[in-house]
């Protein structure tokens, strides 16, 4: 005997209340086999539900593509940054610069140790650092960094930080909605829990088959076990080898 079976994702759920409510509306209100207030709640709830699954899939849309722009200029500006860090060390190594001037880009003037830039916060940091340290060093009269000279670094980690930014926003958008969908998606359930309970329970004086038949119209999900499929399967089969039998044609 088949089993009924809950829908378990939000497009299914959806599609549930939708057919109870779709049904229920060409249905004769004294036929309807669910109760009055709980088809006005579905009524009310399933424009709710809709919309924030839409707003979820639209604010998760819209995250992908800001995030191929993002890899892209994280990429860049980590790249450059790095490079003119390596150049500026390279310098200071072969003394070409003063190690005090470390500390214009915050970093030990003892220390020749990269900072790291694996991460985006840090990124944004040292970029920052690097770019107002560079121009501090040039205003007093040092020598420019060139390839990659600091405005070139500043042109790749300026798109970068306003990516950054932007790319939080639709990050914190994203999971927002979600919550929300995953708020209204408990409140689905228990509606489609109510929803299956009464219809089966109005057609409950049926025969088996007819109560299924009956309550899948309004959108009741019934799932035959492996074992009944195969059986049906087979059944079927088998009338298909009885209908090519020869045997069991009847003459005209």
């Amino acid at each position: 005997m088949p089993y009924r079976r809950l829908p378990n994702t939000d497009k299914a759920r959806l599609r549930a209340i939708r057919s109870a409510i779709d049904t229920a509306d060409r249905t004769s209100i004294n036929d309807i086999p669910f109760s009055a207030p709980l088809l006005s709640k579905l009524q009310t709830f399933y424009p709710l539900f809709e919309t924030a699954t839409l707003n979820q899939k639209q604010a998760i849309k819209e995250q992908n593509q800001n995030s191929k722009k993002y890899t892209k200029a994280v990429e860049k500006a980590r790249l450059y940054l790095h490079h003119f860090i390596q150049v500026y060390n390279f310098a200071v190594i072969r003394k070409e610069i003063k190690p005090e001037t470390r500390e214009l880009y915050g970093l030990d003037p003892a220390n020749t140790k990269l900072p790291s830039l694996l991460n985006d916060k840090d990124l944004l940091k040292w970029g920052e650092k690097f770019i107002e340290g560079e121009q501090q060093r040039i205003a007093q009269r040092g020598n420019p960094i060139y390839s990659p000279s600091i405005a070139v670094v500043k042109v790749k980690f300026d798109l970068f930080k306003d990516l950054y930014f932007s790319h939080n926003t639709y990050k914190k958008n994203t999971q927002r909605m979600t919550k929300e969908v995953i708020n209204l998606r408990g409140e689905a359930d228990r509606h489609i829990l109510k929803l299956w309970n009464e219809i089966e329970g109005y057609y409950s004086r049926l025969p088996a088959e007819r109560k299924r038949e009956r309550s899948s119209q309004y959108g009741v999900i019934y799932v035959y076990r492996p074992y009944e499929r195969e059986k049906i399967k087979s059944e079927k089969q088998q009338c298909k080898l009885n209908i090519l039998d020869p045997n069991v044609l009847v003459e005209a």
